[in-house]
């Protein structure tokens, strides 16, 4: 059985296609043509109100999380209904269900808000609002999906999963990127909604685990491993340029109090590295996560034990 934090989320994703699916059904085939037509080839357009049009989140803001969990076809909405459960069940075991619920929010909340900025942007340079403000909608759960990802990464890195069927084993720490790679492709020939919240799900788990994410156990927040380091979703070729980089913004955000202090390592400009080499940190990861899995599998229920749920 799903626990209940990733039961409450599947539901909510269900409810929501469900419901734009009937929608767009109780429109006639005539009108949805029709109107269709007018609203630049987007269907989704109709219901501005439960899917993410840059130019009407002013009066619609919670279109910014409910979008998230709606799909507009039958893959997407499979792919999502297969891939939310299994991963956020596995997260929910070893975060806990508040910790999983504040990173599905961030991820999408703060992608859908990134995706809104970077339409009005174009809106503005290409003198095309039409387009970029009310011709293009974002909807599903892609952001999500790749912070997915970025969890699996942070936990498992090493973990091998198998491709079409054995045919090709990839590591997970692979995946991310890998899915990065596809928006790319996809944006560059001209879909870049929604497939371009790949990319700022990536940024935003990434960041939020990084920078904020709550450490059972320990007195501060996010990963400070050098495993986990920005730089290292590149390839070793260009690895010490973007860890320049990342360490000058880093210093800067620390400067403007954006972001705490990690003591010497701001000194020096690099992160907090743990000892050891790159394998010796994903094995300790993979024992972390299934340590903190099997206290979360051993413990009572919350109904069972009143100071369970307070201490929680």
């Amino acid at each position: 059985s799903l626990p209940p934090a990733t039961r409450a989320l599947t539901g909510l994703l269900v409810a929501c296609t469900l419901l734009f699916t009937l929608l767009r059904l109780s429109v006639s085939p005539k009108d949805l043509r029709n109107l269709v037509g007018a609203a630049g080839q987007d269907s989704s357009l109709l219901f501005p109100w439960l899917v993410l049009v840059p130019g009407n989140v002013g009066w619609a803001p919670w279109t910014l999380l409910v979008s998230s969990f709606v799909e507009v076809n039958l893959v997407e909405f499979l792919i999502s209904a297969l891939t939310l459960p299994l991963a956020a069940r596995y997260l929910e075991r070893v975060w806990g269900a508040a910790e999983l619920v504040k990173f599905v929010v961030a991820v999408v909340v703060a992608s859908n808000v990134i995706a809104v900025a970077v339409n009005i942007i174009e809106a503005t340079v290409l003198r095309d609002k039409a387009l970029f403000l009310y011709g293009m909608s974002y909807h599903g759960l892609s952001a999500l999906q790749v912070g997915f990802l970025v969890a699996f990464t942070q936990l498992i890195p090493e973990h091998q999963v198998q491709v079409f069927g054995g045919l090709f084993h990839m590591r997970v720490k692979s995946l991310p990127m890998l899915y990065v790679t596809f928006s790319n492709i996809v944006c560059v020939l001209g879909y870049q909604s929604p497939y371009i919240l790949v990319q700022f799900g990536w940024l935003v788990s990434w960041f939020y685990l990084r920078f904020f994410k709550y450490n059972e156990g320990v007195d501060f927040r996010g990963d400070r491993s050098e495993t986990f380091a920005f730089h290292n979703w590149f390839p070793p070729f260009v690895q010490k340029y973007v860890a320049r980089v990342a360490n000058f913004v880093f210093l800067l955000a620390v400067r403007f109090k954006v972001l705490p202090s990690w003591g010497t390592d701001v000194e020096s400009g690099t992160y907090a590295p743990v000892p050891g080499g790159q394998r010796a940190e994903a094995e300790r990861r993979r024992q972390l996560a299934l340590e903190a899995l099997d206290r979360r599998m051993a413990a009572p229920p919350p109904n069972n034990t009143p100071a369970t749920a307070a201490s929680a």
